[in-house]
């Protein structure tokens, strides 16, 4: 499949523009993870064979519920197979392995190393080609430990499984944290939020932008290969210990720039509320998710429309949950590596290949994403600012008219159940009554 056959995106522009005739170096080849040889092509073997210079390794399961079988197959056997097909590369100057940050996420302090785990990924793997899906479910959570995921496990075996079967490979291992929009290059995108989480506010937002490492795994493929370090280096590619910025900072700069650049039609004000326990989050699960989810629900119903909001909002539910575990916690990595890396590059490749978080501005980045959100993902017009900010204020009005109505409805019902709720009310109304009648007396007599 050649790339000149696929649609243009924004993408690829800046490519483009730098080597217009860039499709005619980049050849896919089909390939499946879940088969032995990847069920390529004799062909196609024989030329990444005889013709493969460097490896990036890339493909991953990256589903934090996935079962642990396929996890295994996906994250340790095929990486596995991999080094095994790399070692018949006569041309191959360097094996590049991205993992991730959260590999060991069960400790505080995790260091450029790599950790073993309690039981030898040759024994998963053996265990998972007999073990029926009952007694793996059964055994996982032993399996995992302290960790939150079949996903971390499995990538942390899969360091292991580099470890072990590198033989005389030149090999390096890249381990990025949460990675997100893309902060220079290509252009600036990004993805929404929901209106209440799970979170601790002073816990770090260990977010890495995708360019940054992009340019982190070019750097260290040339490192790897034209210095051939005498053992594997681990290159943890992440914002916390450089450029730190914590969940609530985050959360209020994304609401400002939602203000600022509102998305047209929104349905609802923006909003981020953290909570810090299950009995508030359930109630703002249920008051600012579920419950407005079914009104719309019923709303398309009434319309004669299919509803799917209330679908649409557990699944984002469900996801949340699997992501409440990394947004409690804050964990410190060492990145020598990653700064020795940077020292060893020319000005010019420092700023070709700019992978240093310190120079990250996290309000301009936020805005970015923002902005890519509304220009990439939803396609709005910036021209339409103006009217999505009219919007906007329609619905902070409807929003206080709502709480006012609801607030009254409340008191009142209050009022005409309890004896002391209606001598405050009495109360309350006399004092503004005598209030009004002071001031406007005062008023007469000045003048």
């Amino acid at each position: 499949m050649q790339m000149k056959t696929q649609r243009p995106h924004e993408l690829f522009e800046k490519v483009k523009e730098v080597c217009p005739n860039v499709h005619e170096k980049i050849r896919a080849i089909s390939a499946d993870l879940n088969q032995n040889d990847f069920a390529i092509s004799k062909e196609d073997m024989q030329e990444l064979l005889s013709y493969t210079n460097i490896i990036f390794h890339c493909a991953a399961t990256v589903r934090f519920d996935d079962h642990l079988r396929h996890a295994v197959q996906l994250n340790v056997t095929a990486t596995q197979q991999l080094l095994l097909m790399a070692s018949q590369m006569p041309n191959l100057e360097a094996f590049i392995h991205i993992s991730t940050a959260f590999s060991n996420c069960n400790l505080k302090h995790i260091d450029e190393v790599i950790y073993p785990c309690p039981v030898e990924p040759k024994k998963i793997i053996d265990s998972m080609e007999w073990l029926d899906d009952a007694i793996i479910d059964e055994i996982t959570p032993k399996l995992i430990g302290d960790r939150p995921n079949t996903y971390t496990y499995t990538k942390a075996l899969g360091e292991m499984v580099v470890q072990q079967e590198s033989g005389k490979l030149n090999i390096a291992i890249i381990r990025p944290s949460i990675v997100g929009a893309t902060w220079q290059e290509p252009f600036p995108a990004g993805k929404g939020f929901l209106r209440s989480i799970r979170a601790t506010p002073m816990a770090v937002a260990d977010l890495i932008p995708a360019d940054i490492v992009v340019n982190l795994t070019l750097a260290v493929g040339w490192y790897t290969a034209v210095h051939r370090p005498k053992s594997t280096l681990i290159y943890h590619c992440t914002s916390g210990n450089l450029n730190p910025c914590n969940w609530g900072k985050m959360g209020i700069q994304v609401l400002a720039t939602f203000e600022k650049i509102p998305l047209e039609r929104a349905f609802r004000r923006p909003k981020a509320d953290f909570t810090t326990n299950n009995v508030t989050t359930q109630y703002w699960n249920a008051v600012s998710h579920r419950a407005p989810a079914i009104i719309y629900d019923f709303y398309l119903r009434l319309t004669g429309r299919k509803p799917r909001m209330t679908k649409l909002m557990n699944r984002l539910l469900r996801t949340l949950s699997m992501l409440e575990y990394f947004i409690n916690r804050s964990w410190e990595w060492s990145t020598y590596n990653t700064e020795m890396l940077m020292s060893k590059l020319s000005p010019e490749d420092q700023r070709v290949f700019n992978f240093d978080v310190r120079q990250l501005n996290w309000l301009e980045y936020i805005e970015n994403y923002v902005l890519g959100v509304k220009k990439y993902l939803l396609k709005e017009d910036m021209a339409g600012i103006p009217e999505a900010k009219q919007h906007l204020k329609r619905l902070r009005n409807i929003h206080y008219l709502f709480n006012t109505a609801l607030f009254l409805i409340a008191w009142r019902l209050l009022i005409a159940r309890s004896q002391v709720a209606r001598n405050v009310w009495f109360f309350i109304v006399s004092f503004c009554y005598k209030f009004l009648s002071y001031f406007r007396a005062s008023s007469t007599l000045k003048v």
